[in-house]
């Protein structure tokens, strides 16, 4: 199969990940792998003839004479390869220094001028997933609205042998790539007709394959609920929104940041949660309460009043009233200018949202969609529905491309027939869940608003085990909530040992304003279970009249839950509802396959791979050994290990041995034997800290110095506990906001079900009061902690199976390693016997 590659519409953060991904995962199923510059513009123009330029190579000569090269270099004619070996084949053809630099050609003379369709090879994409934006062109096409440049695309792709289309764009580009592949029988039968092409042309081009990825920062295509370059536009956004909020508290201003989003608010709602905003804009739900300049005035008003020093307003573009009348940033300043008499100032962040290197969750989703797109297409048949590939959750999904395209559609209806019920309805519940959340966040209501007396709880708040990124705004977001609905919201300071020294007192809403962007623990955290003094503990729960308990924190969280569920047996105090939040860089709590804090984890050690990358690079044949934190869970390396583009990653569950690292080494000498003289690229190990303890990382680097010889050096890199630092992703903070709602909520429906038992008895609470929030694939659940222990290696510390356990082997794979162990030596050096 021939597979091209074309990005359209917007740029996002995260496309070249996902072209990376497919021309990899494309070369190694066999398939041949090309790329269209410029969008559909691009396919449209097609391959003009080779020209050469005062005698020298261009175009379709320089790629023979790099295949000429290539040959050479191996030692080796390529058509004696074994046919397993069609990485090899697949190399590179020599224009991805022209693709990556966009120069389109060198003063050698090789050149892309008049080359749209292009073929890639397996180095060719070498490093794109750090670049942001897309390397290959993106444009609009009018010529691709019309027939006649649909049936010139279609010829330029028979012309080529090409019968599979990867289009990554957004709902405007998917569906023209579905239209595209509706009218391709009759395009291809115009051809014919026409004699543009020939009969066996006809028969072996009689069907298009075809699936779609959705690359757009507003996140606004319905069935997925993360597109590519969102979160990288969400972390931009906060960024700014972090560093505005420094100065608007300086000098007590009140700033209006305008956010992308024509028809979407999902940027804008989510940076409300993640950067503290007081009021949010966006189209799907206009301001209820007409006129809305007074709802805001007084809602502003009543912060300011609390004492609050700072204001911040987000609006997303397409922001509007009911009437669909737009609601402008300078507008806003004004209001607030004139009626509250505010130093307002307004930000506008425009194209700065969609530039930068893509952050980890941006190169993970697209690598794994690319994945999925190849295996989609490889699978398809001519009556299958084009595909889209989306997300839920934590799960990579296909769904019917013209199903999600008319869901998104209906929303921009349902917004211009004034029904934003509907519109609100069709983003989603993720995306209503997030906005009941930002008011539970941001508001403050009056005391006739809050639940009644009687249901009124006391929470303690307890943070366990090591810091984590998002603990605080989970934490924000739980006092926030307790406060609106009428509950005391207790701080219990420096983990269990905190609480037996009383070491406990109520939070404020204003107290913890600026926590979610904080990093660390505000509340303080430590390893000390209640198992320390289990009755003691038990006499504090009596003692501060606790009503529930929520911890955050990781297996140490879990593991105290599991305790203080256990002596329920002899402490009746522990009969109330208890949850955990799992919050740990490690994400080693059993059953979840996401924690807090692993995502700004994540982001911290693809910071520092791509400046250890960069100098491993620079020094042009050096390998870079960097050591991770995990504890003996290996997802951080792992994950870590796909978003940097390491070429090997060690995990305490795989273990390391000799014959592994035999291999490993052998890998290593092939791989870079076959690099261009001069050019080779800097390449990454990622070990976790217990993958061994006889082979670390200090052998490991040495092993690779000793054995690299000529061809690489070796040196190595700590990263230690600046993985746990930091400022919180946004990723972290909003679902850390959103999984904390979650968890008020299971207290509150558990403590009322208690209230119910009759008075004259012991109160005595079920397994289901005790209980782990969980992300399982496409799903949020709840799971008791007995039922959790089942699944729990407790000597380890980490779950008894891990759903990123394929995922060490994703990395592997997509480095080629199998394939560059199965070459023989004498076939990759000249001479080597």
């Amino acid at each position: 199969m021939k597979i091209a590659i074309l990005t359209s519409g917007g740029d996002s953060a995260g496309m070249n990940a996902a072209v990376r991904s497919i021309v990899k995962c494309g070369i190694l199923k066999g398939c041949e792998m090309w790329v269209v510059r410029e969008g559909y513009e691009g396919l449209v123009r097609g391959n003009q003839a080779p020209e050469t330029n005062g005698g020298k190579q261009a175009s379709t000569q320089a790629f023979e004479a790099v295949k000429e090269e290539l040959e050479i270099m191996q030692g080796t004619i390529l058509k004696d390869t074994k046919p397993d070996q069609n990485l090899l084949h697949n190399l590179r053809f020599g224009d991805g220094d022209l693709l990556r630099d966009g120069t389109s050609e060198y003063v050698g003379g090789r050149t892309l001028k008049g080359r749209y369709i292009v073929r890639v090879g397996w180095d060719d994409v070498r490093g794109w997933f750090a670049e942001g934006g897309t390397l290959i062109g993106t444009a609009r096409s009018a010529a691709f609205r019309t027939i006649e440049g649909r049936t010139a695309a279609a010829h330029n792709l028979i012309k080529e042998g090409i019968d599979a289309l990867v289009v990554c764009g957004g709902d405007g580009s998917l569906t023209g790539a579905d239209l595209f592949r509706s009218e391709w029988p009759g395009i291809i039968a115009k051809l014919r007709q026409d004699n543009l092409i020939t009969e066996a042309q006809l028969q072996a081009h009689a069907h298009l394959k075809l699936v779609g990825l959705v690359g757009s920062i507003d996140n606004d295509m319905s069935l997925t609920d993360l597109t590519i370059g969102a979160p990288t536009a969400l972390q931009r956004i906060c960024e700014s929104i972090d560093n505005i909020n420094s100065t608007a508290y300086s000098h007590s201003r009140a700033f209006v940041v305008e956010v992308m989003g024509r028809d979407c608010g999902w940027l804008a709602l989510m940076a409300g949660i993640a950067g503290g905003a007081d009021f949010i804009f966006i189209p799907e739900r206009p301001p209820r309460t007409m006129p809305w300049e007074d709802n805001m005035c007084a809602e502003i008003h009543r912060h300011r009043e609390l004492g609050k020093r700072k204001t911040i307003v987000i609006v997303a573009e397409g922001a509007h009233d009911q009437d669909l009348n737009p609601i402008r940033a300078e507008y806003i300043k004004d209001i607030l200018t004139e009626r509250l008499g505010l130093d307002t100032r307004v930000t506008t962040l425009g194209h700065t949202q969609r530039g930068g290197r893509p952050c980890a969750f941006d190169r993970i989703l697209p690598t794994l969609q690319g994945v999925e797109a190849v295996e989609a297409l490889l699978e398809a048949k001519p009556g299958d529905p084009t595909y889209m590939i989306g997300v839920q959750e934590n799960k990579v999904t296909r769904v019917p491309l013209v199903e999600a395209v008319e869901m998104t559609r209906a929303v921009g209806k349902a917004m211009k027939e004034k029904d934003f019920v509907k519109a609100l309805e069709l983003r989603g519940p993720e995306f209503a869940e997030m906005l009941h959340g930002f008011r539970s966040i941001a508001s403050i209501v009056k005391e006739e608003k809050m639940l009644p007396v009687s249901k009124r709880m006391r929470i303690g708040i307890i943070h366990m085990g090591a810091p984590a990124g998002g603990m605080n705004g989970a934490t924000k977001a739980a006092v926030r909530y307790c406060i609106k609905q009428g509950h005391t919201p207790l701080a219990v300071h420096n983990g269990f040992r905190g609480l037996l020294d009383d070491n406990v007192d109520e939070l404020s809403w204003l107290g913890v304003d600026a926590w979610m962007a904080r990093g660390g623990s505000e509340l303080g955290t430590n390893r000390v279970l209640p198992s320390f003094d289990l009755g003691a503990v038990a006499s504090k729960f009596q003692q501060f009249a606790l009503d529930g308990l929520f911890m955050i924190g990781g297996f140490e969280a879990f593991n105290a839950l599991l305790i203080l569920d256990e002596g329920r047996k002899h402490y009746p105090q522990f009969h109330i509802p208890m949850t955990h939040l799992p919050a740990t860089i490690s994400n080693n709590v059993p059953m979840t396959e996401y924690s807090l804090g692993s995502d700004t984890s994540l982001n911290a050690l693809v910071d520092a791979c791509d400046a250890i990358k960069q100098s491993a690079s620079a020094s042009r044949d050096r390998v870079f050994v960097v050591e991770t934190q995990g504890g003996k869970c290996g997802y951080i390396a792992t994950m870590g290990a796909l978003a940097a583009g390491a070429s090997l990653v060690y995990t305490p569950e795989n273990g390391m041995g000799l014959d592994m690292l035999r291999q490993d080494v052998q890998f290593m000498k092939t791989r870079y034997s076959l690099d261009v003289p001069g050019k080779s690229e800097g390449r990454l190990v990622i070990r976790s800290e217990m993958a061994s303890a006889v082979y670390t990382t200090s052998v490991l680097t040495k092993m690779f110095i000793e054995e690299g010889g000529s061809l690489f050096d070796a040196r190595s890199a700590s990263l230690g506990h600046t993985l746990q630092g930091g400022i919180p992703s946004p990723m972290d903070r909003a679902r850390g906001a959103r999984l904390s709602l979650r968890c008020m909520a299971f207290l509150e429906h558990h403590h009322e079900l208690l209230s119910r038992q009759p008075p004259h008895k012991t109160r005595c609470a079920g397994p289901e009061t005790a209980a782990v929030i969980t992300i399982q694939a496409s799903s949020v659940k709840w799971v008791p902690v007995q039922e959790m222990l089942k699944h729990a290696d407790m000597e380890k510390r980490r779950g008894k199976t891990s759903w990123w356990s394929n995922i060490t082997e994703l990395v592997e794979v997509l480095a080629g390693k199998t394939q560059f162990l199965g070459l023989r030596q004498e076939d990759v050096i000249p001479g080597h016997k």
